[in-house]
């Protein structure tokens, strides 16, 4: 398949010090409810991705990565506080906060994962699937998809 502009994303952080393109398509949205993921955002994550070799970083001087768990990290612009990036330890993908990236681009809404892990001060409106942790996976043991 040949590139299209479609497939060629760019993004950064509020203030630019963080730049990254993708070259390559993105997953649709995925919605985290997971209590790491409030913490992080103040609210649930939005999330799309890329796989990692369709990734590039053009500016990276204040990107930090803060080990979330063990395994998975979150990659934040330390001067603006943008969070930016998710990433699993043994997966090849990186999760990409859609609000990095530049001209909106048309990502279709897929499914909401840790909903087991829902506020009281908000409720899911949408008629998207809904899972309690990762799909397939039935206990919070299992956090991210990576069975023990």
């Amino acid at each position: 398949m040949s590139m299209t502009e479609e497939q060629i994303y760019s993004g950064s952080c509020a203030c630019g010090n963080v730049i990254f393109n993708v070259n390559g398509e993105l997953s649709g949205i995925t919605y985290c409810h997971c209590t790491q993921c409030q913490k992080a955002s103040g609210h649930y994550v939005a999330s799309t991705s890329a796989n990692i070799a369709d990734f590039e970083l053009l500016s990276d001087s204040s990107l930090r990565w803060y080990q979330s768990s063990k395994n998975a990290k979150r990659g934040f612009c330390s001067n603006c506080g943008s969070n930016l990036f998710w990433k699993l330890s043994v997966e090849d993908e990186i999760g990409i906060w859609p609000g990095s990236l530049d001209n909106s681009p048309k990502l279709k809404s897929i499914e909401h994962i840790f909903c087991s892990s829902i506020p009281s001060h908000y409720e899911i409106k949408d008629d998207l699937p809904k899972h309690e942790f990762f799909p397939g996976y039935e206990n919070e043991s299992d956090i991210y998809g990576i069975k023990k």
